[in-house]
């Protein structure tokens, strides 16, 4: 009787596939230069701008990882750091207006990845997965769910 993988490997595989599709959408679009990691950071920065270590936060990823992704990005000109207006020693993070061209592209690409399990699965099973997920992060995120 062949075992069933995990929840933890079908929703990673999942994900792999629904990044995979935006990953090319934009490349198409000729930003082939984002790479999956670099959604903790559109994903997250907002107008206003952004705290590395609040980013870090948002995202859920390692502050490695996180500088990394900025650095690249920095250096393809997708952010650019400027210094808080009140605090000296902190730096904001803001998209530039070539970053700002990726949510709206990457947006896109999701919802056609959505629409394509929508006619796999039906309206039904894609409700009932949103609804379960969106109930597990809200517990996940007041904490509750921490062992």
């Amino acid at each position: 009787m062949p075992s069933c993988p995990s929840l933890g490997v079908m929703l990673r595989l999942a994900h792999q596939h629904f990044s995979s599709a935006v990953v090319e959408a934009l490349d198409e679009a000729g930003f082939g230069d984002i790479r999956p990691h670099h959604a903790n950071v559109f994903t997250f920065v907002p107008t206003e701008g952004i705290q590395m270590s609040e980013l870090t936060l948002k995202a859920g990823v390692r502050k490695q990882s996180m500088a990394q992704a900025l650095e690249e990005l920095e250096k393809l000109g997708y952010i650019e750091r400027q210094p808080h207006p009140s605090d000296k020693r902190a730096r904001l993070i803001f998209l530039t207006p070539r970053g700002k061209k990726i949510r709206p592209l990457a947006m896109a690409a999701g919802r056609q990845v959505e629409e394509k399990w929508r006619r796999l699965l039906g309206e039904s099973q894609i409700e009932a997965l949103r609804e379960a997920l969106q109930i597990l992060l809200g517990v996940l995120q007041d904490g509750a769910g921490r062992t």
